[in-house]
């Protein structure tokens, strides 16, 4: 019986400890207004996610090890508070993925996210130094086309450069995670991607 009910409670205490550590100590648990600091850095959405942006990163899966590197290059335009940002990520196993995403962002900070393959509207906020968004991702065809639930954060570096961190979760369970940097192209990166482009296309 006492070892019934050491079992029972170490399994409680278990649990108890892994829901602490999920609301208050780990990735989910950040809150924008964590990344406001009074007279800090600001992340301007308009500003730092505008004109090409070279994204370079590599995806984690379930067991913590790299399972794709990639780079990517982000054309991003504003027209007021609505932007348009077209991304074409090339993988290191030479395949490529497009995206267009649709963005809103209004006087306070919230941020309206479409895109084809986002279930749904994405929705998020900015606020200080950083970039929260939510949304539900569907996975092409090819890859089972689960929709996974997934997290962004964009931190702004000191420097105006951006570091990306995402999860994205089945069920609850964090399934990969994508870790990458962005930053704006120099016009002579600009021109030397597009030719590339071009000359594949």
């Amino acid at each position: 019986m006492n070892s019934l009910l050491f079992v029972t409670l170490g399994a409680m205490i278990t649990a108890i400890l892994g829901w602490m550590k999920s609301r208050f100590a780990d990735f989910l648990a950040q809150r924008p207004e964590d990344y406001v600091t009074p007279g800090g850095q600001v992340f301007h959405l308009r500003e730092h996610l505008n004109g090409p942006i070279r994204c370079e990163g590599m995806i984690y899966g379930p067991t913590g090890r790299v399972i794709s590197r990639f780079i990517a290059r982000f054309d991003c335009s504003w027209v007021g508070n609505r932007g348009k940002m077209i991304e074409r990520f090339t993988y290191d196993d030479g395949s490529v993925a497009d995206r267009e995403w649709t963005l809103e962002v209004d006087g306070s900070g919230a941020i309206k996210a479409m895109a084809p393959d986002v279930v749904g509207v994405g929705s998020g906020t900015v606020k200080g130094a950083a970039v929260r968004l939510s949304y539900r991702f569907q996975l092409p065809a090819s890859s089972g086309g689960h929709v996974l639930d997934t997290v962004d954060w964009m931190y702004l570096t000191p420097n105006g450069n951006i570091m990306n961190r995402s999860q994205f979760r089945k069920f609850g369970i964090k399934v990969a995670e994508l870790v990458a940097t962005m930053r704006p192209m120099t016009e002579e990166e600009a021109v030397a991607d597009k030719a590339d482009a071009a000359q594949v296309a």
